[in-house]
């Protein structure tokens, strides 16, 4: 079949299917996910594939403790709040050690090793009879949240600069998106339980061990064996990728004919079975960035402190803190919240654990677009374009939040309809925010991603733990926590305008 020519739409798509290898450091300059034949577009599904299924477990327990579990356990509502809080504490602490490790072992096996570990946990969560057994239980479950370092470094590590935003934004969107899923699955599981004759007190249980543990196990096994750790190969061949071509192998290539993707140009394909790409330098842009070259270096301690004080660290960290840490402390208390405002005859525990799911499964398409919007300011504005990008959408966020909590106070019988409204404006501003900051994150440590990534996502766990504790001990009015969160968050990210960023 002769060769055709590709413009539009189906140039888009040529550059969604295939790999094109920058060979200054064997990333990749397209993000081919509609397919599995070559290395790159594998690691990226595995990656949010992994922190997706790690909600399945992590937020299994917010859809339905508001009514089922609350009940079973005999929990106050204090005691429910403090389970929320446990639940992020362990994610913080492990976020921090899985950044260490991906340095060390790279994101692959860590990823692995955190879905196999986080199974056993979820495998007991079914002997709860107590608060303090479902506080530690929480705790442990939590362990998965920090799969979420593992899936941005993996796509970093792979990934070139003019799409690296994008890559961790849709890695990282489609991933969240199991924060809503699980609210959909455990709750109609839960319910199909019920009209099988299952009690209550049977059928929570039973869900935990039909969905999480066996997903979970089967995504690692996945992960280790369809996975590679970096595109040089090995993790520890890591510096041999730098200004080096890669070879011809089928990571790269298929049987025949080849598409010609080079800046500016159409791509051509021939018939789509005899596919071959042409390794070629490829970006959106001429720029020329530390991120060409930046390879992870082995942590040491001084490394680690001279991170640690870079206001470059703190600038995407503060701000994820307000905005991926205000989106936990909302996916876990929203259900309960919506429960508490409009419980009736007619509203309960499924009505508001599938609303309040809404919330995560809008990360399906704007934390992607904040990536999007991310490597697109970058071509024009550089770096300085991303952080102002994110402060922008985070200061958006607060003052909806804002608004939100002052409606919910000052209406004895506030709409449904409204809340729905105004928080999915908000999930709006907060999911892409999230997505612009992973864009920005590879351009402030280049050569510590694990580490990085590792301080920038326990930060949205503390976020969360702090957003959590408003929740907890400002339960009424209900709108209260909501405008509290509104104006930190507001504040936080004003202030991070006076950090200066690099140009490119």
């Amino acid at each position: 079949m002769p060769a055709l020519t590709l413009s539009g739409i189906s140039n888009a798509y040529a550059s969604m299917r295939y790999p094109v290898i920058n060979p200054s450091n064997s990333k990749c300059s397209t993000i081919p996910i509609f397919s599995l034949n070559n290395q790159y577009s594998r690691n990226f599904h595995l990656s949010w594939l992994g922190f997706f299924v790690a909600f399945l477990s992590w937020f299994a327990f917010a859809p339905l403790i508001p009514d089922a579990i609350k009940t079973d356990l005999k929990l106050t509502s204090e005691e429910v709040g403090n389970s929320n809080i446990v639940s992020l504490c362990a994610t913080l602490v492990v976020r921090l050690i899985s950044g260490l490790l991906v340095d060390l072992y790279g994101p692959r096996k860590v990823m692995a090793g955190l879905l196999i570990i986080g199974a056993i946990p979820s495998g007991l969560a079914g002997t709860i009879s107590t608060a303090q057994g479902l506080y530690i239980v929480r705790f442990f479950i939590g362990i998965l949240g920090a799969t979420f370092v593992s899936c941005q470094a993996w796509n970093t590590a792979f990934f070139d600069k003019n799409v690296v935003g994008t890559a961790n934004a849709l890695g990282g969107g489609w991933g969240d998106t199991g924060g809503g899923f699980t609210f959909i699955i455990m709750i109609a599981l839960f319910n199909q339980l019920l009209a099988d004759g299952m009690s209550p007190h049977v059928a929570w249980r039973v869900a935990f061990a039909i969905v999480p543990v066996p997903i979970l196990l089967s995504v690692a096994a996945a992960t280790l064996m369809f996975g590679t750790d970096h595109p040089a190969g090995k993790w520890s061949d890591r510096y041999k990728a730098v200004a080096t071509t890669l070879p011809t192998s089928d990571d790269q290539t298929s049987n025949s004919e080849n598409i010609k993707t080079n800046s500016g140009d159409d791509i051509e394909t021939g018939d789509e079975k005899n596919i071959k790409v042409t390794v070629t330098a490829v970006t959106a842009t001429n720029l020329v960035s530390e991120l060409d070259t930046a390879v992870n270096n082995p942590l040491s301690l001084n490394t680690a402190y001279e991170i640690v004080l870079n206001p470059l660290t703190w600038l995407p960290s503060l701000a994820y803190m307000t905005t991926f840490g205000y989106e936990l402390a909302i996916q876990v208390n929203l259900a309960t919240v919506l429960y508490t405002l409009f419980k009736s005859p007619t509203f309960g525990q499924t009505e508001a654990g599938y609303i309040a799911g809404i919330y995560g499964l809008l990360n399906v398409f704007f934390r992607p677009l904040g990536g999007y919007f991310g490597d697109l300011i970058y071509v024009k504005f550089g770096v300085p374009g991303k952080k102002y990008l994110t402060i922008a959408c985070g200061v958006a966020q607060g003052l909806v939040s804002l608004g939100l909590g002052f409606y919910i106070e000052n209406h004895s019988h506030p709409s449904l309809e409204v809340i729905i409204v105004i928080f999915v404006i908000v999930a709006m501003f907060n999911e892409v925010a999230n997505g612009v900051n992973f864009s920005l994150v590879p351009h402030c440590n280049p050569n510590s991603n694990g580490f990085m990534t590792g301080i920038v996502g326990a930060m949205g766990n503390l976020g969360g733990i702090f957003f959590a504790i408003i929740f907890r001990f400002q339960p009424y009015p209900l709108g209260r926590a909501f405008w509290i969160a509104g104006v930190i968050t507001v504040g936080v990210n004003l202030l991070l305008c006076i950090i200066r960023v690099p140009q490119l």
